[in-house]
């Protein structure tokens, strides 16, 4: 039995629950504790998963001795603040995604986390799906032929609310950061960065982007079509298109667990891989624990250049909708 990596949670959201439910499913990892604004919420938390250690403040959970890496999964304004709060602290880190609001803050991380030879990453769980691994393996040895055209949208419906994280610009509202970014992670995962960036939005009531059509070439002549909305549901496929075939990634492609491999002239032949836990936030932490033990400070699957790669792009991309969040 592999030593067990003892992980901490920041903050007792949505997201930190589930994170927590599928954590309990690794035998090598050990959730032994949590940290909240107030002791109350603290407690609630823990006794719902079994939390030995419960914090009243972040700052606590930070400076817990018997913690070897802090799950973040505060609102995107947040993360910058908290996940150098835990590195300063001597803690590695995996920060829920976006890793920060802009590349400028992330930039800053970085450096916290290299400075101190602590690991960091985004948490970009769609890369570590086994499907998402099988597509990554068919595109490298270009089963496919070269991938020229990827399609790929995420749409769901929210009911509006200015007071919700989702509309309000003072949480750094809006669908980019929150689920346009994996239609932009997806494409950097095939095709890299983007050398043309070109993109209109809506902004809505509260100014935030609610819908919004991105279109990114690469310096291959390569390109990705991607959309993203808060207020309505839409397909939430994917289409890899190479020279001699395709991978569509079906519903809900940011969590896959089905795809068809069609190659030109041939049946399409599916791909399934289920996905075996509740949520699937397990195989971001089964890496992140492999990465801890082989001590290593990056994770090649999500690599820290590539996320700043990405909240570059996202920069220019609200650079063109004069989009701009009040803390920045």
């Amino acid at each position: 039995m592999r030593q067990k990596i003892r992980w901490g949670i920041l903050a007792t959201g949505d997201i930190a629950r589930q994170f927590a439910e599928d954590l309990r499913t690794l035998e090598d990892a050990e959730l032994v504790a949590v940290g909240s604004r107030s002791q109350e919420s603290a407690d609630v938390f823990a006794d719902k998963h079994n939390i030995p250690r419960r914090h009243a403040s972040y700052q606590s959970l930070a400076e817990d001795p018997d913690i070897d890496i802090i799950y973040v999964a505060t609102p995107h304004t947040l993360h910058k603040e908290n996940a150098i709060l835990c590195l300063e602290s001597g803690k590695h880190v995996l920060c829920e995604k976006p890793l920060a609001i802009n590349a400028h803050d992330a930039e800053m991380m970085i450096g916290c986390a290299r400075e101190r030879k602590l690991f960091l990453m985004e948490a970009v769980w769609t890369r570590f799906f086994p499907l998402m691994q099988e597509i990554r393996r068919l595109i490298s040895e270009n089963v496919i032929g070269q991938p020229k055209i990827l399609t790929a949208d995420f749409g769901c419906k929210a009911d509006f609310n200015p007071q919700s994280r989702i509309f309000d610009p003072k949480m750094a509202g809006g669908a980019l950061l929150d689920i346009g970014i994996y239609t932009l992670s997806l494409s950097s995962m095939i095709f890299g960065e983007p050398s043309q960036v070109m993109s209109m939005a809506h902004l809505g009531e509260t100014g935030v982007d609610e819908r919004s059509g991105i279109l990114l070439q690469f310096p291959g002549n390569e390109m990705s079509v991607l959309y993203s909305t808060n207020r309505s549901n839409t397909p939430n496929e994917a289409v890899i298109s190479g020279n001699c075939g395709q991978i569509k990634i079906h519903s809900q492609w940011w969590r896959p667990t089905k795809a068809t491999l069609s190659l030109d002239g041939q049946d399409g032949s599916p791909l399934e891989m289920p996905c075996d836990d509740a949520y699937g936030y397990k195989y971001e932490a089964e890496e992140v624990m492999k990465c801890i033990r082989e001590g290593k400070t990056e994770c090649e699957i999500m690599p820290l250049d590539e996320t700043l790669s990405v909240l570059k792009t996202m920069d220019t991309i609200r650079k063109q909708w004069n989009l701009r969040y009040p803390m920045e």
